[in-house]
């Protein structure tokens, strides 16, 4: 009988290249793990805990082909996440995604939550809150970007801008500029969404109170963020959605090859 012995280098040679195979594969797979995003909507880090006017965290990276799952986690609150453009900060971009004014009871158990996932980022995406109770809460800072890039077109300079910017809260769609959702909100446990029809809603600001009129926007007529009020007129026109089915996403399949 014959034995074959291979040499030293060509065993070493095997190892090495099923390591690296290996490394490689785990690196892939903390990439996908780390793809997946979160961002609270209307919650407070200061102090923990309690409904605010911001988005935590108001800038993130994303790649390609990543969820950024928005939480809207202020209790109680009602607010948005909606595109809009650097120039305009509070503006509805047309052609943008909009998740719709998520309406959120104080006794609410299950969180609702909506899902981004990312398509093109080559460039920043913007979004606000178009809620206007209270105060516009764009003008009181709820603002945020994904893949902001190096250069003047900074979030602060985008968070000052929007102090004084004019609210136009139209209606937009899950599809956007370099972002898209699959499905609405998904509205967990007793929350409720306001949505309005985009061809008959212009720019649209908190309604004085002494106007008694039932053209209040959905944003001023329903649940602001203290007193919990859920309403949805908009100008006459205000769809109150109940059951909403959850963002399907596709999985992430990895193949290694081991020689």
């Amino acid at each position: 009988m014959v034995e074959t012995h291979l040499p030293a280098s060509h065993l070493l040679l095997s190892f090495e290249t099923k390591m690296l195979a290996f490394a490689s594969l785990l690196a892939a797979a903390a990439l996908v793990a780390a793809q997946d995003q979160t961002i609270q909507v209307g919650l407070s880090t200061n102090p923990p805990g309690l409904a605010s006017l911001q988005f935590i965290p108001n800038s993130i990276t994303a790649k390609n082909g990543s969820v950024v799952t928005f939480v809207f986690s202020g209790i109680p609150g009602n607010h948005s996440v909606t595109q809009s453009t650097f120039a305009e900060p509070c503006k509805s971009f047309e052609g943008g995604f909009d998740s719709g004014w998520v309406g959120i009871p104080a006794n609410t158990s299950v969180l609702p939550t909506w899902n981004l996932t990312i398509t093109d980022d080559s460039k920043p995406i913007w979004f606000f809150c178009k809620q206007s109770v209270p105060e516009p809460h764009c003008n009181l800072g709820m603002v945020g970007v994904i893949n902001v890039k190096p250069g003047p077109n900074s979030l602060s300079a985008f968070a000052a801008d929007a102090k004084t910017a004019a609210l136009d809260a139209h209606e937009g769609g899950l599809a956007g500029l370099g972002a898209s959702a699959s499905a609405l909100p998904d509205l967990g446990s007793g929350a409720k969404l306001f949505t309005t029809d985009s061809a008959t809603v212009g720019p649209v600001t908190a309604a004085p109170a002494s106007s008694g009129s039932a053209s209040n926007s959905a944003s001023g007529a329903s649940q602001s963020g203290s007193s919990g009020s859920k309403t949805g007129a908009a100008l006459g026109l205000t769809q109150n959605l109940s059951t909403v089915l959850g963002l399907l996403l596709g999985g992430v399949v990895i193949a290694a090859t081991m020689v």
